[in-house]
């Protein structure tokens, strides 16, 4: 007899599993449902993060927004404060209160207004092209789209560039909602595409990155030569607003721009690469960004190919497998981990120095909040960081409908303030060209459609290629400069005094001329050549010292070698047996 077997009361033996079964048999099938549903219900709602009952118990009120700033930040004082959405609660709708549910339905529905970009190609002169795609303000003005011709050179309307995220395009439904609201709230819009995308194929070894910020500077330093009158603004999502903070912090003054916004940066790529694996959830986002990249890197197999490890690319199961067997190849990294420090834009947030907007969502299942560098946003003035604690990634949809972003009301809201106000930022001139500043560009005129969503160029304004290279004012002069002015002048009244008092009046006359022509010319050549040395060694004084450091030790032997041969005659004078010679002598 088993030992689980027990005695009843009338001595006959059970098993008590058999009782606990008989029991739950008793009870009925749907309080089983009911208890699954209740168990699934809870679980669910912890896995996808729903604050749907925080919402209902704070009384549908929303949550505030958090601002981050220093102290004495006059981008807070007179431009922030007065923006009421900013200011103001968020509340998400009530059927998408989940960061997961409004992440994918932005990105599989995101209902976006309609309308069509029209289209300009932008050429590098590595032969890279990145397609820009328009929308005037004047084109949805009273809800219809009129297709006019494009912008004068002298055209106030304020510009606005938009910089998409990670495989993202002009076609994505959150940036065609940014485009169409700044657009009707009188705005010029352009989206620079990244290289690739938005139906574009890849013409150069050339790939973006998500610290590639050459692209970026090459647009805004046209735009702003091509409509001088326009005030200049940009907005980065995602990925792009890595790359728009990194680009600001390196630059600097530097920067034609007048404001930016960045939403939803990722900012340590390094710490997202750890939180993007981190959780289960997590890991669909990580698969789904993946497929993306190895739909991108299929568009352009044949550069992929040669360029990268395509077998690698196909087998890749992660962001961070691609970027080794793609990113880091073509781009020139040793390792992964190299790529994410050098890109992550955290460490530039202290050199931006114009007015900075940022945004992100505390509970954003792709960029974590681990990586916001709250402290460095502290220090610099010019920043403002605005955390809300809902919102998703790039989604913050409101109202009963999800008809709208509220970031989106947000930027708009915020770049109007900072536009009538003073505080504008105005680029400075350099004495110096930056070294990303000498890439040229021309645009190509001819018509272009885009298949996927059916944009058709109408850009035709005709450019010039020499247009392109700005004129940098001459660097102020030096004292060596100075001290060669006063030299040539006394020179020249020393040869004009000469003149004068050994030959007629016309020869001297000619032969003045004729010196100062001479003497202007050496000048001139010279010139140069001595304002690049003092701007070397200014910039650079500890590296020529160690240079000439090298050059010397390296040398010695050889140099040493040939003064030993040449004074070896002059040594041996006195040398002791020459001195013991001489004064036995005497």
């Amino acid at each position: 007899m088993s030992s689980l077997d027990c005695c009843d009361s009338a001595g006959s033996w059970v098993n008590p599993y058999g009782l606990l079964f008989n029991a739950l048999a008793l009870i009925p099938f749907w309080h089983y449902l009911l208890g699954f549903l209740i168990v699934s219900v809870l679980f669910l709602y912890n896995f996808l993060e729903f604050h749907l009952l925080e919402d209902v118990f704070s009384g549908f009120r929303g949550s505030p927004v958090s601002l981050t700033y220093n102290s004495c930040s006059h981008i807070y004082d007179s431009v922030v404060s007065k923006c009421r959405v900013l200011r103001g609660r968020y509340l998400a709708t009530p059927w998408l209160s989940s960061p997961h549910i409004q992440t994918v339905f932005l990105n599989f529905h995101g209902r976006p207004p309609a309308f069509s970009y029209r289209r300009q190609l932008f050429h590098a002169t590595d032969g890279g092209t990145i397609a820009l795609d328009w929308l005037m303000s004047r084109d949805v003005s009273g809800g219809a789209l009129l297709m006019d011709s494009s912008i004068s050179k002298n055209d106030t309307t304020p510009l606005i560039v938009v910089v998409p995220g990670l495989t993202s395009d002009s076609a994505s439904a959150y940036i065609k909602h940014l485009a169409f609201n700044m657009a009707k709230h009188g705005w010029n819009v352009v989206v620079s595409n990244h290289r690739g995308l938005g139906g574009v194929s890849i013409t150069s070894d050339c790939f973006y990155n998500a610290g590639w910020t050459e692209d970026i500077r090459l647009v805004i330093n046209y735009l702003h030569k091509e409509y001088p009158e326009a005030p200049l603004f940009a907005v980065g999502t995602s990925i792009g607003a890595n790359v728009l903070v990194k680009y600001l912090g390196e630059d600097g003054e530097n920067t034609p721009l007048a404001g930016a916004v960045a939403l939803c940066s990722p900012w340590d790529l390094l710490i997202g690469d750890r939180f993007i694996s981190r959780r289960l959830v997590q890991k669909f986002y990580d698969r789904a960004l993946t497929i993306g990249l190895q739909g991108y890197a299929q568009l352009h197999q044949p550069r992929y190919s040669r360029l990268a490890n395509w077998e690698g690319i196909k087998k890749s199961r992660s962001i961070r497998d691609f970027d080794n067997h793609a990113t880091c190849l073509v781009g020139k990294f040793e390792t992964v981990d190299t790529y994410y420090r050098r890109c992550s834009s955290t460490s530039y947030v202290r050199n931006v120095s114009i007015p900075l907007l940022c945004i992100n969502a505390l509970d954003d299942p792709v960029c974590t909040r681990e990586a916001i560098p709250w402290d460095e946003c502290r220090a610099n003035k010019n920043i403002v960081l605005a955390t809300i604690k809902h919102g998703g990634h790039l989604a913050f949809f409101e109202g009963i409908t999800a008809s709208g972003l509220w970031w989106v009301r947000a930027v708009e809201e915020f770049l109007n303030v900072l536009r009538s106000s003073p505080y504008m930022h105005v680029q400075q001139k350099m004495w110096s060209s930056s070294p990303h500043s000498s890439l040229d560009s021309t645009i190509d005129q001819g018509p272009y459609v885009n298949i996927a969503d059916g944009m058709v160029a109408a850009m035709c304004n005709e450019q010039n290629k020499d247009d392109m290279v700005e004129e940098l004012p001459e660097p102020p002069k030096n004292s060596d400069e100075e001290d060669n002015k006063m030299a040539f002048e006394a020179k020249q009244d020393e040869h004009q005094t000469e003149a004068k008092d050994d030959v007629s009046p016309d020869i001297a006359e000619t032969n003045n001329q004729t010196t100062f022509v001479q003497d202007v010319k050496h000048f001139d050549s010279i010139s140069p050549v001595r304002r690049c040395l003092d701007l070397l060694s200014r910039q650079n004084r500890c590296s020529i010292w160690l240079l000439a450091y090298i050059a010397i030790i390296t040398s010695w032997p050889l140099v040493g070698s040939a003064l030993q041969t040449v004074f070896r005659k002059k040594l041996r004078k006195f040398s002791p047996a020459a001195l013991f010679r001489t004064y036995a002598l005497k």
